[in-house]
Protein backbone atom coordinates (compact mmCIF):
# COMPACT_ATOMS: atom_id res chain seq x y z
CA UNK A 1 0.00 0.00 0.00
CA UNK A 2 1.45 3.59 -0.93
CA UNK A 3 2.71 5.37 2.38
CA UNK A 4 0.06 8.60 3.35
CA UNK A 5 1.41 11.81 2.48
CA UNK A 6 1.36 14.15 5.75
CA UNK A 7 1.36 17.72 5.62
CA UNK A 8 1.40 20.36 7.84
CA UNK A 9 -0.57 23.30 7.28
CA UNK A 10 0.85 26.57 9.67
CA UNK A 11 -0.37 30.13 9.52
CA UNK A 12 -3.86 30.14 9.39
CA UNK A 13 -5.75 30.96 12.64
CA UNK A 14 -8.60 28.64 12.01
CA UNK A 15 -10.44 26.65 9.83
CA UNK A 16 -13.01 28.52 7.97
CA UNK A 17 -13.59 31.95 9.75
CA UNK A 18 -13.19 34.82 8.20
CA UNK A 19 -9.93 35.02 6.10
CA UNK A 20 -8.20 33.86 3.40
CA UNK A 21 -6.37 31.32 4.41
CA UNK A 22 -8.82 29.96 7.12
CA UNK A 23 -11.32 29.65 4.03
CA UNK A 24 -8.36 27.86 1.72
CA UNK A 25 -8.00 25.02 4.78
CA UNK A 26 -11.41 24.89 5.32
CA UNK A 27 -11.74 23.69 1.39
CA UNK A 28 -8.68 21.89 1.15
CA UNK A 29 -9.61 19.65 4.44
CA UNK A 30 -12.88 19.67 3.18
CA UNK A 31 -12.04 18.41 -0.25
CA UNK A 32 -9.59 15.71 0.88
CA UNK A 33 -10.97 14.25 3.83
CA UNK A 34 -11.80 10.96 1.93
CA UNK A 35 -8.20 10.73 0.21
CA UNK A 36 -6.59 7.81 1.82
CA UNK A 37 -3.64 9.04 0.72
CA UNK A 38 -3.23 12.16 2.31
CA UNK A 39 -3.47 13.46 6.43
CA UNK A 40 -3.55 16.49 7.22
CA UNK A 41 -2.49 18.38 10.38
CA UNK A 42 -3.59 22.28 10.77
CA UNK A 43 -2.64 24.67 13.73
CA UNK A 44 -5.43 26.53 14.95
CA UNK A 45 -5.12 29.41 17.33
CA UNK A 46 -6.31 28.56 20.95
CA UNK A 47 -7.41 31.96 21.77
CA UNK A 48 -7.87 35.87 20.71
CA UNK A 49 -8.92 37.37 17.48
CA UNK A 50 -9.87 34.60 14.91
CA UNK A 51 -9.64 31.47 17.25
CA UNK A 52 -12.18 28.75 16.50
CA UNK A 53 -13.85 27.03 19.53
CA UNK A 54 -14.65 22.91 18.44
CA UNK A 55 -16.88 22.82 20.88
CA UNK A 56 -19.36 25.35 19.09
CA UNK A 57 -17.99 23.69 15.56
CA UNK A 58 -20.35 21.38 13.89
CA UNK A 59 -18.59 18.42 12.44
CA UNK A 60 -15.65 19.10 15.17
CA UNK A 61 -14.66 16.44 17.45
CA UNK A 62 -12.29 16.84 20.73
CA UNK A 63 -9.72 14.82 21.23
CA UNK A 64 -7.92 16.21 24.04
CA UNK A 65 -8.12 19.75 25.88
CA UNK A 66 -5.69 21.39 23.07
CA UNK A 67 -6.37 18.89 19.70
CA UNK A 68 -9.47 18.20 17.87
CA UNK A 69 -10.17 16.72 14.48
CA UNK A 70 -12.24 18.44 11.81
CA UNK A 71 -12.56 17.21 8.32
CA UNK A 72 -10.36 13.94 8.83
CA UNK A 73 -7.72 16.76 9.97
CA UNK A 74 -5.89 16.35 13.21
CA UNK A 75 -5.95 20.09 14.37
CA UNK A 76 -3.37 21.11 17.22
CA UNK A 77 -4.24 24.21 19.09
CA UNK A 78 -1.48 26.87 20.22
CA UNK A 79 -1.98 29.17 22.95
CA UNK A 80 -0.55 32.98 22.17
CA UNK A 81 0.09 35.46 25.05
CA UNK A 82 -1.77 38.34 24.12
CA UNK A 83 0.36 40.79 26.33
CA UNK A 84 2.85 40.28 23.21
CA UNK A 85 0.59 42.69 20.59
CA UNK A 86 1.31 42.41 17.28
CA UNK A 87 4.47 40.76 17.56
CA UNK A 88 1.59 37.45 18.50
CA UNK A 89 1.83 36.15 14.72
CA UNK A 90 5.33 35.44 14.87
CA UNK A 91 4.99 33.76 18.06
CA UNK A 92 2.16 31.97 16.41
CA UNK A 93 4.03 30.78 13.79
CA UNK A 94 7.31 29.55 15.82
CA UNK A 95 5.08 27.95 18.23
CA UNK A 96 2.79 26.01 15.88
CA UNK A 97 6.26 24.67 14.08
CA UNK A 98 8.16 23.74 17.55
CA UNK A 99 4.94 21.79 17.74
CA UNK A 100 4.85 20.65 14.25
CA UNK A 101 8.76 19.61 14.80
CA UNK A 102 7.57 17.34 17.80
CA UNK A 103 4.79 15.37 16.66
CA UNK A 104 7.09 14.64 13.10
CA UNK A 105 9.58 13.06 16.00
CA UNK A 106 6.88 11.49 18.60
CA UNK A 107 4.54 9.94 15.78
CA UNK A 108 7.72 9.26 13.25
CA UNK A 109 6.56 10.69 10.43
CA UNK A 110 8.17 10.16 7.13
CA UNK A 111 8.82 12.59 4.62
CA UNK A 112 6.12 15.08 5.89
CA UNK A 113 5.65 18.68 4.22
CA UNK A 114 5.17 21.22 6.08
CA UNK A 115 3.50 24.42 4.38
CA UNK A 116 3.42 27.70 5.57
CA UNK A 117 1.66 30.41 4.99
CA UNK A 118 2.82 33.97 4.52
CA UNK A 119 6.66 35.54 5.61
CA UNK A 120 6.25 36.62 9.17
CA UNK A 121 9.00 34.47 10.36
CA UNK A 122 12.04 35.29 7.94
CA UNK A 123 14.80 35.12 11.06
CA UNK A 124 13.97 32.05 12.68
CA UNK A 125 13.08 30.52 9.24
CA UNK A 126 16.08 28.51 9.18
CA UNK A 127 16.12 27.16 12.18
CA UNK A 128 13.00 25.14 11.42
CA UNK A 129 13.71 24.30 8.17
CA UNK A 130 17.17 22.24 9.30
CA UNK A 131 14.90 20.41 11.79
CA UNK A 132 12.38 19.72 8.88
CA UNK A 133 15.17 18.49 6.43
CA UNK A 134 16.66 16.51 8.91
CA UNK A 135 13.78 14.94 9.98
CA UNK A 136 12.77 13.61 5.43
CA UNK A 137 10.78 16.76 5.41
CA UNK A 138 10.27 19.82 2.85
CA UNK A 139 9.06 22.85 3.64
CA UNK A 140 6.37 24.85 1.29
CA UNK A 141 5.28 28.39 1.55
CA UNK A 142 2.75 30.72 0.21
CA UNK A 143 4.40 33.86 0.38
CA UNK A 144 1.11 36.11 0.39
CA UNK A 145 0.66 39.67 -1.40
CA UNK A 146 2.58 42.00 -0.82
CA UNK A 147 2.58 42.13 3.07
CA UNK A 148 5.52 45.02 3.74
CA UNK A 149 3.56 47.48 1.07
CA UNK A 150 0.68 47.60 3.20
CA UNK A 151 -0.14 51.21 4.46
CA UNK A 152 -1.29 50.22 8.31
CA UNK A 153 2.56 49.45 8.65
CA UNK A 154 5.35 51.88 10.01
CA UNK A 155 8.26 52.54 7.80
CA UNK A 156 10.23 50.08 9.94
CA UNK A 157 7.58 47.33 10.06
CA UNK A 158 7.48 47.18 6.65
CA UNK A 159 11.39 46.92 6.41
CA UNK A 160 11.02 43.90 8.32
CA UNK A 161 8.19 42.15 6.28
CA UNK A 162 10.40 42.12 2.93
CA UNK A 163 13.32 40.94 4.62
CA UNK A 164 11.68 38.43 5.97
CA UNK A 165 10.04 37.47 2.62
CA UNK A 166 13.50 37.67 1.08
CA UNK A 167 14.61 35.35 3.70
CA UNK A 168 11.80 32.76 3.70
CA UNK A 169 11.64 32.94 -0.02
CA UNK A 170 14.70 31.53 -0.55
CA UNK A 171 14.85 29.23 1.98
CA UNK A 172 11.96 27.09 0.64
CA UNK A 173 11.73 23.73 -0.93
CA UNK A 174 8.63 25.49 -3.21
CA UNK A 175 6.98 28.73 -3.21
CA UNK A 176 3.63 28.68 -4.48
CA UNK A 177 2.00 31.34 -5.61
CA UNK A 178 -1.40 32.60 -5.68
CA UNK A 179 -1.58 35.15 -8.08
CA UNK A 180 0.66 34.94 -11.65
CA UNK A 181 1.45 38.44 -11.16
CA UNK A 182 2.99 37.30 -7.48
CA UNK A 183 4.86 34.09 -9.00
CA UNK A 184 6.23 36.84 -11.69
CA UNK A 185 7.05 39.01 -8.78
CA UNK A 186 8.77 36.22 -6.87
CA UNK A 187 11.30 35.59 -9.75
CA UNK A 188 12.19 38.90 -10.76
CA UNK A 189 13.00 40.01 -7.00
CA UNK A 190 14.89 36.66 -5.57
CA UNK A 191 15.76 34.82 -8.87
CA UNK A 192 14.67 33.07 -11.88
CA UNK A 193 15.88 29.75 -9.80
CA UNK A 194 13.54 29.75 -6.79
CA UNK A 195 11.46 27.11 -7.19
CA UNK A 196 7.80 28.23 -7.45
CA UNK A 197 4.19 27.07 -8.91
CA UNK A 198 1.19 29.15 -9.51
CA UNK A 199 -1.96 27.90 -7.50
CA UNK A 200 -4.91 30.23 -6.86
CA UNK A 201 -7.79 30.33 -4.43
CA UNK A 202 -10.96 28.84 -5.20
CA UNK A 203 -14.80 30.49 -4.82
CA UNK A 204 -18.15 28.51 -5.66
CA UNK A 205 -20.86 29.01 -8.31
CA UNK A 206 -23.72 27.26 -6.93
CA UNK A 207 -26.68 29.19 -5.33
CA UNK A 208 -26.74 30.04 -1.62
CA UNK A 209 -28.71 27.43 0.15
CA UNK A 210 -31.85 27.82 2.86
CA UNK A 211 -30.53 31.81 3.54
CA UNK A 212 -33.62 33.65 1.97
CA UNK A 213 -35.48 34.30 5.17
CA UNK A 214 -32.09 35.35 7.34
CA UNK A 215 -31.75 37.49 4.03
CA UNK A 216 -35.27 39.53 4.30
CA UNK A 217 -34.75 39.72 8.23
CA UNK A 218 -31.08 41.53 7.13
CA UNK A 219 -32.30 43.93 4.93
CA UNK A 220 -35.13 44.97 7.45
CA UNK A 221 -32.62 45.44 9.68
CA UNK A 222 -30.18 47.45 7.74
CA UNK A 223 -32.71 49.72 5.65
CA UNK A 224 -31.67 48.14 2.62
CA UNK A 225 -33.66 47.43 -0.31
CA UNK A 226 -33.53 43.99 -2.33
CA UNK A 227 -31.12 44.31 -5.12
CA UNK A 228 -31.11 48.17 -4.97
CA UNK A 229 -27.20 48.26 -2.90
CA UNK A 230 -23.79 48.16 -4.63
CA UNK A 231 -21.50 45.63 -1.87
CA UNK A 232 -18.28 45.57 -0.92
CA UNK A 233 -16.53 42.95 1.41
CA UNK A 234 -13.41 43.02 2.63
CA UNK A 235 -11.10 43.91 5.42
CA UNK A 236 -11.34 47.57 6.62
CA UNK A 237 -7.75 48.55 5.83
CA UNK A 238 -6.57 51.87 4.08
CA UNK A 239 -4.91 49.42 0.75
CA UNK A 240 -9.03 48.24 0.17
CA UNK A 241 -8.81 52.12 -1.14
CA UNK A 242 -12.45 53.08 1.23
CA UNK A 243 -11.85 56.43 0.47
CA UNK A 244 -11.83 56.47 -2.53
CA UNK A 245 -14.66 53.97 -3.31
CA UNK A 246 -17.09 56.23 -0.97
CA UNK A 247 -15.86 59.61 -2.05
CA UNK A 248 -17.11 58.28 -5.74
CA UNK A 249 -19.75 56.97 -4.53
CA UNK A 250 -20.79 60.20 -3.09
CA UNK A 251 -20.18 62.11 -6.24
CA UNK A 252 -22.34 59.39 -7.96
CA UNK A 253 -26.09 60.07 -8.78
CA UNK A 254 -26.91 56.53 -7.71
CA UNK A 255 -30.22 56.18 -6.28
CA UNK A 256 -28.90 52.79 -5.20
CA UNK A 257 -27.49 52.44 -1.36
CA UNK A 258 -23.58 51.07 -0.80
CA UNK A 259 -23.46 48.33 1.61
CA UNK A 260 -20.23 47.94 3.17
CA UNK A 261 -19.64 44.53 4.99
CA UNK A 262 -16.51 44.88 7.02
CA UNK A 263 -14.76 44.86 10.84
CA UNK A 264 -15.11 48.73 11.44
CA UNK A 265 -11.84 49.96 13.16
CA UNK A 266 -13.29 53.38 14.94
CA UNK A 267 -10.01 55.45 14.76
CA UNK A 268 -10.04 54.68 10.71
CA UNK A 269 -13.79 55.18 10.41
CA UNK A 270 -13.33 58.57 11.89
CA UNK A 271 -10.50 59.69 9.62
CA UNK A 272 -12.36 58.54 6.83
CA UNK A 273 -15.35 60.75 8.13
CA UNK A 274 -13.29 63.54 8.71
CA UNK A 275 -11.95 63.08 4.79
CA UNK A 276 -14.56 62.32 2.89
CA UNK A 277 -18.06 63.56 5.42
CA UNK A 278 -19.34 60.03 4.75
CA UNK A 279 -22.15 60.39 7.27
CA UNK A 280 -23.94 63.05 5.02
CA UNK A 281 -24.95 61.09 2.66
CA UNK A 282 -27.89 58.30 3.62
CA UNK A 283 -26.73 55.91 0.76
CA UNK A 284 -23.54 55.02 2.75
CA UNK A 285 -23.92 51.90 5.29
CA UNK A 286 -21.75 50.37 6.74
CA UNK A 287 -23.76 47.44 7.88
CA UNK A 288 -21.19 45.44 10.22
CA UNK A 289 -19.55 41.63 9.41
CA UNK A 290 -21.40 38.35 8.61
CA UNK A 291 -20.07 35.22 9.30
CA UNK A 292 -23.33 33.49 8.35
CA UNK A 293 -21.87 32.28 4.85
CA UNK A 294 -25.18 30.96 3.31
CA UNK A 295 -26.60 34.45 4.05
CA UNK A 296 -23.09 36.01 2.99
CA UNK A 297 -23.29 34.41 -0.47
CA UNK A 298 -27.06 35.09 -0.94
CA UNK A 299 -26.33 38.97 -0.09
CA UNK A 300 -23.60 38.84 -2.62
CA UNK A 301 -26.11 37.13 -5.66
CA UNK A 302 -28.44 40.30 -4.62
CA UNK A 303 -26.64 42.83 -4.60
CA UNK A 304 -27.05 45.51 -7.65
CA UNK A 305 -23.38 45.24 -8.37
CA UNK A 306 -19.84 44.13 -6.50
CA UNK A 307 -16.92 46.68 -5.56
CA UNK A 308 -13.68 45.55 -5.30
CA UNK A 309 -11.19 48.13 -4.17
CA UNK A 310 -8.27 45.84 -3.02
CA UNK A 311 -4.85 46.90 -4.05
CA UNK A 312 -1.95 44.83 -2.37
CA UNK A 313 -2.09 41.08 -2.51
CA UNK A 314 -2.34 38.32 -4.68
CA UNK A 315 -5.42 36.55 -5.61
CA UNK A 316 -7.96 37.83 -3.22
CA UNK A 317 -10.81 35.51 -1.92
CA UNK A 318 -13.94 37.94 -1.73
CA UNK A 319 -12.78 39.36 -5.12
CA UNK A 320 -13.53 35.16 -6.90
CA UNK A 321 -16.31 34.61 -4.59
CA UNK A 322 -18.10 37.96 -5.59
CA UNK A 323 -17.43 36.56 -9.15
CA UNK A 324 -18.93 33.28 -8.40
CA UNK A 325 -22.10 34.93 -7.10
CA UNK A 326 -22.59 38.80 -8.19
CA UNK A 327 -23.71 39.33 -11.54
CA UNK A 328 -21.82 42.74 -12.16
CA UNK A 329 -18.45 43.30 -10.86
CA UNK A 330 -16.88 46.71 -10.81
CA UNK A 331 -12.34 45.84 -10.24
CA UNK A 332 -9.83 48.56 -9.02
CA UNK A 333 -7.69 48.72 -12.72
CA UNK A 334 -4.08 46.24 -10.82
CA UNK A 335 -2.80 43.43 -12.24
CA UNK A 336 -3.82 40.98 -9.73
CA UNK A 337 -7.25 41.66 -10.21
CA UNK A 338 -7.38 42.17 -14.07
CA UNK A 339 -5.69 38.49 -13.92
CA UNK A 340 -8.90 37.09 -12.64
CA UNK A 341 -11.69 39.09 -14.00
CA UNK A 342 -10.54 39.55 -17.48
CA UNK A 343 -13.54 40.58 -19.58
CA UNK A 344 -16.07 39.27 -17.08
CA UNK A 345 -15.60 42.42 -15.16
CA UNK A 346 -15.80 46.71 -15.55
CA UNK A 347 -12.50 48.21 -14.17
CA UNK A 348 -11.86 51.81 -12.70
CA UNK A 349 -9.00 53.78 -11.66
CA UNK A 350 -8.34 55.86 -8.45
CA UNK A 351 -8.18 59.08 -11.08
CA UNK A 352 -11.00 61.96 -9.30
CA UNK A 353 -13.71 61.25 -11.08
CA UNK A 354 -13.44 57.74 -12.82
CA UNK A 355 -15.09 55.55 -10.50
CA UNK A 356 -18.26 58.32 -10.16
CA UNK A 357 -18.52 57.78 -14.10
CA UNK A 358 -18.15 54.20 -14.04
CA UNK A 359 -21.56 53.93 -11.53
CA UNK A 360 -23.36 56.40 -13.11
CA UNK A 361 -23.26 54.06 -16.28
CA UNK A 362 -23.46 51.40 -14.26
CA UNK A 363 -26.80 52.36 -12.91
CA UNK A 364 -28.56 52.76 -16.04
CA UNK A 365 -27.68 49.59 -16.92
CA UNK A 366 -29.74 47.07 -18.81
CA UNK A 367 -30.64 43.93 -17.09
CA UNK A 368 -29.71 41.65 -20.31
CA UNK A 369 -26.20 43.35 -20.17
CA UNK A 370 -26.09 42.57 -16.11
CA UNK A 371 -26.96 39.11 -16.96
CA UNK A 372 -24.30 38.95 -19.51
CA UNK A 373 -21.87 39.80 -16.90
CA UNK A 374 -22.93 37.05 -14.33
CA UNK A 375 -22.65 34.43 -16.67
CA UNK A 376 -19.23 35.33 -18.36
CA UNK A 377 -17.80 35.65 -14.53
CA UNK A 378 -19.42 32.17 -12.80
CA UNK A 379 -17.57 30.84 -16.62
CA UNK A 380 -14.76 32.18 -15.48
CA UNK A 381 -14.69 30.73 -11.78
CA UNK A 382 -15.76 27.29 -13.24
CA UNK A 383 -12.61 26.90 -15.82
CA UNK A 384 -10.03 28.75 -13.50
CA UNK A 385 -11.01 28.70 -9.34
CA UNK A 386 -13.28 26.36 -8.56
CA UNK A 387 -12.51 24.19 -5.38
CA UNK A 388 -12.62 20.92 -6.91
CA UNK A 389 -10.18 22.31 -9.78
CA UNK A 390 -7.33 24.58 -6.81
CA UNK A 391 -7.61 21.39 -4.75
CA UNK A 392 -6.48 18.77 -7.35
CA UNK A 393 -3.84 21.11 -7.92
CA UNK A 394 -2.71 20.91 -3.93
CA UNK A 395 -2.71 16.72 -4.70
CA UNK A 396 -0.27 17.29 -7.72
CA UNK A 397 1.90 19.63 -5.57
CA UNK A 398 2.00 17.12 -2.51
CA UNK A 399 3.00 14.90 -5.23
CA UNK A 400 -0.49 12.76 -4.75
CA UNK A 401 -1.96 11.36 -8.09
CA UNK A 402 -6.04 11.64 -8.13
Amino acid sequence: MESVQHVFLIGAKSLGTYGGYETFIDKLTEYHQNNAQIKYHVACKANGQGAMDPAHTEGAVITSPSTFVYHNAECFQIHVPEKLGPAQAIYYDCASLDETVRIIKREGIPHPIVYVMACRIGPFFAKYVKQIHKLGGKVYLNPDGHEWKRAKWPAPVRKYWKLSEEMMVKQSDLVICDSINIEKYIKESYGQDIPTTYIAYGAETRKSIGADERYEEWLKEKGLRDGEFYLVVGRFVPENNYETMIREFMKSHSTKDFALITNVDEKFLSKLEERTGFRKDPRIRFVGTVYDKELLKKIREQAYAYLHGHEVGGTNPSLIEALGSTELNLLLDVGFNREVGLDAALYWTKEEGNLAKLLNIVDGMGSEDRLDFGAKARDRVKTAYSWQFICDKYLNSFGISK
